[in-house]
């Protein structure tokens, strides 16, 4: 009973664990943890171009604009502007990848989430389905999408595919797997029976208890699992930019990389990261506002 009491004293005069934290502080340390990295950067900036003058794998703060000023610039090459010299120049760089890379990300997305979706949830709902198709979905999760490179070059040969589709399907098949398994799983034991109970004896047909009751329950656990396929959905797709593109973020970055243009490379890097988060927070906005009752993190 003492030392009970001694280990409560004690923990009152510690930090406790789990405990809520205003929106000032939160957002205080996030700036802090910001300058943290641009700070800890510039130091290693520094000492880079104290060694190497003309070095550009660490860019300083004029190396990076100069960076800006290359992708944003409207393209025409030499050969072009002596031929035609009235000819419309290309779009800029990052135009011409943000299209490309973010076009294909959008379709994969849309088209694996809808699969997932209907299987998953048909899987949580009929025993059938989820003998059918577990143990070749656990299978499938567990093959790298990169290693798949050249299959889905093949197959894309076979059946005349352009780059962007293969791309597509490449995105979609790493995703799809994971993100159908774990809504299968939120179907399957996030539904207690009274409720399903309930649904049948109020007269509810099984479309339409898969529909008012089932996707209801687990809607938030849908939309937190898209969200977290958005990461390695961009894995993937660079990846394969970056091996088989001729153009995209991973294009860019592989070609830009190779004449040691970082400050072109760290650019794109910091696109990808800053679209990628502005990607989740909308789809945890989204859940928020369909589904309010679930929670706000």
């Amino acid at each position: 009973m003492h030392d009970a009491t001694n280990l409560s004293k004690n923990g009152d005069k510690m930090a406790r664990i789990k405990q809520p934290m205003s929106n000032r502080r939160r957002i205080i340390l996030g700036i802090v943890g910001i300058v943290f990295i641009v700070v800890g950067y510039s130091v290693l900036s520094n000492i880079q171009k104290n060694r190497n003058p003309s070095d550009t794998t660490i860019p300083n703060l004029t190396q990076f604009q100069d960076g800006f000023v290359e992708i944003f610039k409207p393209r025409k090459s030499e050969l072009e502007a002596l031929l035609n010299p009235d000819a419309p120049a290309k779009p800029p760089w990052i135009v011409v990848d943000v299209w490309a890379t973010y076009s294909r990300l959008f379709k994969a997305m849309v088209w694996a989430s809808f699969i997932s979706v209907v299987l998953g949830t048909l899987m949580g709902c009929y025993a059938t389905i989820e003998s059918l198709f577990s143990w070749s979905l656990s299978f499938l999760s567990k093959i790298p999408p990169t290693a798949m490179l050249a299959v889905f070059l093949v197959i894309a040969t076979i059946f005349k595919w352009d780059q962007n589709m293969m791309f597509i399907m490449l995105v979609g098949f790493g995703i799809t797997p994971t993100l159908i398994q774990s809504i299968y799983l939120a179907a399957k034991y996030d539904l207690h029976k009274d409720e399903i109970d309930k649904a049948y004896t109020l007269g509810a047909s099984n479309i339409e208890l898969i529909w008012n009751v089932v996707l209801r329950k687990i809607l938030p656990k849908i939309i937190d699992g898209i969200r977290l396929t958005i990461g390695p959905a961009m894995v993937y797709l660079i990846a394969a930019e970056y091996s088989l593109g001729s153009e995209g973020f991973g294009y860019r970055i592989r070609m830009q990389g190779r004449m040691l243009n970082m400050n072109v490379v760290y650019i794109y890097l910091t696109f990808l990261g800053m679209t990628g988060l502005l990607m989740g927070q909308s789809m945890i906005g989204i859940r928020k506002l369909v589904c309010p009752w679930f929670g706000s993190k």
